[in-house]
């Protein structure tokens, strides 16, 4: 593996360093007041989309500062590599492509030599052409009926994005379709849906890479055991489809292999809504509406790849969260969408975010003794002003914030979306003001408060401000925005990985603790003694097993 300098021995990280002594004393209110161009400055505009950045603590030079770090890093060759298809992933000697998925004009990307583009190709040709047999009633089920009940088994990036994504643009559904998802192993998960659905009229799609995923395969064969007790062995064939590489598991199972759709080992998981995970995505909204989604996600690709740093908005949006994380020691991060078909996209997120750089060695396979990734959580507006935006506020933690807002509802109902606007414009910028205890005095007093409550409570009511925020306004929330939106977080993680040089495309810690629940499961049934574990998990096995009795 190539060397690289320490990043606290950079050049850049050095002089950045220096600035920050005086960037940690900004005044956004003031700066606001000084410069009324401030906005002009430090906001970006691509397609439908628009980037403000000027809610944050940094000035013209922080800026310089942050892309000179980008350039020493070696960015542009980082970027030019993923998409030239180099194993990035070194830790499992994989190419990075998912946006080989959104190459929408087929220009040859390699891996091992061979082209990859003609079997993304044919697979979404496959999907196109079952998708629509499916939409329109020519793939029926078992006793004839129309599959109308599209139920997605999967678990992490093959659950959360097709989750997301289908409710993003539930607008776009044919309007006799309904989509479910099953993915925690408790077995509520599947209750609950088989409750709501009739066999006769049910697609269940079962998303597994290796088909050996222990969650989905037990939520699997749990549906699986309740269609043949319903409609019999034979049924198995009409009714399940799989995403998956392992043909003979999908046999066996009982589904046809030409109802299998693949995908490869250059997409990760959390990378892959863009692929055959899809498939749920594309029953709902239809191909065509599929590709524009692929097609918002291409332009983002084309902006993020030959845009200059100064005028790029995913790498602008990663340095300012480098800014925060390890120079303001800013650990936590809000996404906020005023939206709320957008309600489940900060915990796809959290996926696309934490699994990808909640790292703790380097490339060189060093220890770093800097932070990565920050926790990263969220809501939709205005639901969650009434629930963590009090800490926000008046917290003693400042968290970054991500607005997410379109001009344009699906749903124009009355005042309910200018009033919606007014609320995260309103919030935007009583972070950056705050109200000092001037103000409130003043405030209270021309409320005719005494002057002893105004003695009293005037501290309570003071906000501190300064607090900064990123505003990304859409015209509306259509499936070319929503790819731009989710490729350029993507965009965004993978340079802030550049810059803490680490592998944001393995995810070794989620495996740890799926290896020990392997070697306990036969404890807990009592089939095997326990022994080997700490004192705390032996007693909770056998606490369990005296509940059960």
């Amino acid at each position: 593996m190539e060397k690289r300098k320490v990043l606290g021995k950079m050049k850049s990280w050095k002089k950045l360093h220096a600035h920050f002594k005086k960037v940690k004393e900004f005044n956004m209110r003031e700066m606001f007041e000084k410069d009324k161009d401030r906005f002009e400055k430090f906001h970006l505009v691509y397609e439908n989309m628009l980037f403000d950045f000027s809610k944050n603590r940094v000035s013209e030079k922080t800026m310089r500062h942050l892309y000179d770090l980008a350039k020493e890093c070696q960015l542009s060759e980082k970027i030019e590599a993923m998409f030239r298809g180099d194993k990035i992933n070194i830790t499992e000697n994989r190419s990075v492509l998912h946006t080989a998925l959104r190459n929408r004009k087929s220009k040859p990307i390699k891996v091992d030599g061979s082209d990859i583009m003609p079997q993304i190709n044919e697979v979404f040709a496959k999907i196109r052409k079952f998708s629509d047999a499916v939409r329109f009633g020519e793939f029926k089920g078992h006793t004839g009926k129309k599959l109308t009940n599209i139920v997605n088994i999967g678990i992490g990036g093959s659950d959360l994005g097709p989750v997301m994504v289908t409710e993003a643009l539930k607008k776009y559904w044919a309007k006799d379709i309904h989509c479910h998802f099953i993915s925690n192993i408790d077995g509520t998960a599947c209750a609950e849906v088989l409750s709501k659905i009739n066999p006769e009229e049910t697609l269940f799609i079962v998303a597994s890479k290796t088909f050996t995923t222990i969650e989905t395969l037990t939520n699997a064969r749990t549906c699986r055991r309740w269609l043949v007790e319903a409609l019999g062995e034979h049924a198995v064939s009409k009714h399940f489809v799989a995403l998956s590489t392992n043909k003979a598991e999908v046999e066996k199972f009982g589904i046809d292999s030409e109802n299998m759709f693949e995908f490869w080992d250059y997409i990760g998981g959390r990378y892959s809504v863009w692929s055959a995970i899809g498939l749920p995505i594309v029953i709902a909204i239809g191909m065509d509406n599929f590709e524009k989604f692929l097609d918002g996600a291409a332009a983002m690709d084309k902006h993020f790849r030959t845009a200059d740093f100064e005028h790029n908005i995913p790498v602008t949006l990663a340095l300012l969260g480098v800014l925060y994380n390890n120079f303001f020691d800013f650990k936590r991060y809000a996404v906020i969408a005023y939206d709320q078909y957008l309600k489940y996209f900060p915990a796809y997120l959290q996926q696309l975010d934490m699994e990808s750089n909640g790292k703790t060695v380097d490339l060189q396979g060093n220890f770093v003794d800097y932070s990565t990734g920050p926790v990263i959580f969220g809501g939709a507006g205005t639901d969650v002003q009434h629930s963590f935006f009090q800490q926000i506020h008046q917290g003693t933690d400042i968290i970054p914030c991500d607005f997410i807002v379109p001009a344009i509802s699906h749903n124009e109902i009355g005042e309910h979306h200018d009033i919606l606007m007014s609320n995260v414009l309103a919030q935007a910028e009583a972070l950056m003001k705050g109200k000092t205890e001037k103000e409130v005095a003043a405030e209270m007093k021309k409320a005719g408060k005494s002057v002893e409550e105004v003695k009293f409570l005037k501290a309570f009511k003071t906000f501190s401000g300064n607090r900064p925020s990123n505003m990304i306004l859409f015209k509306k929330i259509d499936p070319f925005a929503l790819g731009m939106l989710v490729a350029m977080y993507e965009h965004k993680v993978f340079v802030q990985g550049v810059i803490w040089n680490i592998d944001s495309y393995d995810q070794w810690g989620v495996e740890l603790g799926k290896q020990m629940a392997v070697k306990i499961m036969p404890e807990l049934t009592g089939e095997l003694h326990p022994m080997e574990h700490d004192s705390s998990t032996l007693s909770l096995i056998k606490a369990i097993r005296k509940f059960r009795k």
